[in-house]
């Protein structure tokens, strides 16, 4: 894994700790589709972009991953629906969607 030069965002408290077994850890939140998409890993820092393998892939639509962030759509409704699709540690994809899960708390600071 190679960090990218590019500033860390930062993150309120109680998220990073719903993100905390992300660090460490790759995940590519891959637009469907297009076979690509942002590469992150968390450290003390915050979110980080980075290159390498990723330990777990999320994937997902441009627009099911606005509704995630507006809280249009639960992550639970859109996995069911194999609208959201985690390949990988599936693991680790699941504390990741768990994470996001627990979003509505933490949108409005994300999204200012």
């Amino acid at each position: 894994m190679r960090l990218l030069p590019l500033p860390p965002l930062p993150l309120p408290p109680k998220l990073r700790e719903a993100l905390a077994p992300l660090s460490g850890r790759l995940v590519r939140l891959e637009l469907a589709g297009l076979g690509f998409g942002p590469q992150l890993t968390l450290d003390r820092l915050g979110l980080r972009p980075v290159l390498g393998a990723p330990d777990v892939t999320i994937r997902a639509s441009l627009e099911d991953y606005v509704r995630l962030a507006l809280r249009r759509d639960d992550p639970d409704t859109l996995f069911f629906t194999r609208r959201l699709v985690i390949e990988g540690d599936t693991a680790l994809g699941l504390s990741i969607k768990n994470a996001l899960d627990a979003l509505p708390r933490f949108a409005p600071v994300m999204l200012r």
